[in-house]
């Protein structure tokens, strides 16, 4: 079964279509307008769009135009678009090749065959339904790559991969926070991967990296003649980007005259080019923007602003330092090892027990991307088939392993010294819990050997109430 939406502004003929369709079993609603289609377009799915070319609206000058309609619905929907089947009583060669060219489905003359018109539905809705295959697995491999590069099975990161694919499916802006080297552009990527707008661009900008001077224009294009150097009209990363997502790394870098523009685009949705006469270009695209920086304290002191703050912030992701990616060193070490290994054409096979112990003890300050230029070092320099402490730069080879009994011993030791009462001590290990494993009870309790029962009794005894939302 299909769903079809006839555009049919004569009554007695909506009716007619309509009963002709739903003889076939498909499910039907009926418009008078090109306005009402739209209208029906963006509020539900349907397989298929049977159109008149032509439809009064009481003046003849002003008639809408089915291929017209087709191209809007395209401009609304991208890949979306269903099958459009074109209706005329004005069947001509001219008329059928306009609109195939403009890619509709197919073209019927009225009076309406019905025979050749279930035929026309079946197939187009067929096509709608491959077409829709065919994307979802062409997406669900784009996500797949992305995901190949975001190793680590630690809760923690698992949870941000987890929130950035739940985020994916909406239009709200994305901000990504997190050290450098954590893997923010990413999950940038996987974001724009998991979207419906997955066929379109994805364009990134750092803009940390482009002068001041020059992120203007390269952000919103400029016309020609705007400057010494424009000898020639150029689009700039927003209009590139339109149709699908721009990702803004360190959007804090940003000056306040940038910002105040960046406002104006993520409100009107529009913008000017520099040396632009007026001409105001729509913009369709997501923002995702990333940044290093305390942001709040950049809007206490009045560097970055407070609207456009709350307009980046509307959904927060905090990529996880490596530090507390427990057990992910070990992974993106060997991963590391491997993909250098091919690349140079080296031997090495794995990282030792030793090597590892010393990489789990260092506090990886550059994250993830200093840990594989650790890795990239050791194989380009070193000799043999396991990447051993001596590969190693001697900052890392330096850090001081820690025992965790030791660990272990010292704090009870400070709660004796401290005579903090064991229930204190206790709830203050729960709480510790919770905050490393993100609220989420189930992960907290098994990191304590508890039950998620028995750790909710100890909550709720205890008033260790505030986390009860992340459950």
């Amino acid at each position: 079964m299909a769903r079809v939406l006839v555009v049919e502004d004569v009554r007695s003929q909506a009716l007619f279509l309509r009963r002709l369709i739903e003889v076939e079993g498909h499910e039907v609603v009926t418009v008078t307008d090109a306005r009402g289609a739209l209208e029906a377009l963006e509020g539900e799915p349907f397989d298929v769009v049977l159109t008149d070319l032509r439809l009064d609206s009481g003046s003849e000058e002003d008639s809408p135009d089915g291929i017209a309609l087709f191209r809007l619905a395209q401009d609304l929907l991208g890949t979306l678009t269903p099958s459009f089947v074109i209706l005329t009583a004005h069947g001509t060669v001219a008329t059928a090749r306009e609109a195939l060219r403009a890619g509709v489905y197919d073209f019927l003359t009225k009076p309406v065959d019905p025979t050749e018109l279930g035929a026309l539905i079946r197939n187009a809705a067929e096509l709608r339904r491959l077409h829709d295959e065919n994307r979802a697995l062409t997406q669900a491999v784009a996500v797949q790559r992305v995901e190949e590069k975001l190793i680590g099975s630690s809760p923690s990161f698992q949870r941000v991969l987890e929130l950035a694919k739940a985020a994916a499916g909406s239009e709200a802006t994305i901000l990504v926070r997190g050290e450098s080297g954590t893997g923010k552009e990413l999950l940038a990527e996987l974001i724009h991967a998991a979207s419906r707008r997955a066929d379109g661009p994805f364009v990134k900008v750092n803009c940390g990296a482009i002068p001041e001077n020059l992120l203007e224009a390269e952000l919103f294009g400029h016309e020609q003649g705007a400057f010494t150097s424009a000898h020639q009209a150029r689009r700039g990363r927003f209009e590139v980007a339109s149709g699908g997502t721009i990702f803004l790394d360190e959007i804090a870098e940003m000056s306040p005259s940038l910002q105040v523009k960046l406002l104006r685009v993520l409100q009107e949705r529009e913008l000017e080019r520099l040396g632009g006469q007026g001409e105001v270009i729509p913009l369709d695209l997501r923002l995702v923007a990333a940044t290093n920086r305390d942001l709040e304290g950049m809007v206490r002191a009045g560097t970055f602003r407070e609207d456009l703050y709350y307009r980046v912030n509307v959904i927060a992701l905090q990529a996880p330092p490596l530090r507390e990616r427990h057990g992910d060193v070990e992974l993106l070490a060997n991963h590391f090892c491997a993909r250098f290994t091919e690349k140079n054409r080296k031997q090495f096979r794995q990282v030792s027990s030793e090597a590892l112990q010393l990489m789990r003890a260092y506090p990886w300050p550059g994250n993830v991307r200093e840990l594989e230029n650790v890795i990239e070092r050791a194989v380009v320099l070193g000799q043999g088939e396991v990447i051993e402490p001596a590969h190693l730069p001697p900052t890392v080879r330096e850090a001081k392993l820690v025992d965790a009994e030791e660990v272990l011993e010292a704090a009870v030791g400070h709660a004796l010294d401290e005579s903090l009462p064991l229930e204190s001590f206790l709830s203050q290990v729960i709480e510790a819990a919770l905050r490393r494993n993100g609220g989420n009870v189930s992960r907290a309790a098994a990191a304590l050997g508890m039950t998620r029962r028995a750790l909710q009794y100890r909550m709720n005894r205890d008033g260790i109430g505030s986390w009860r939302a992340g459950t």
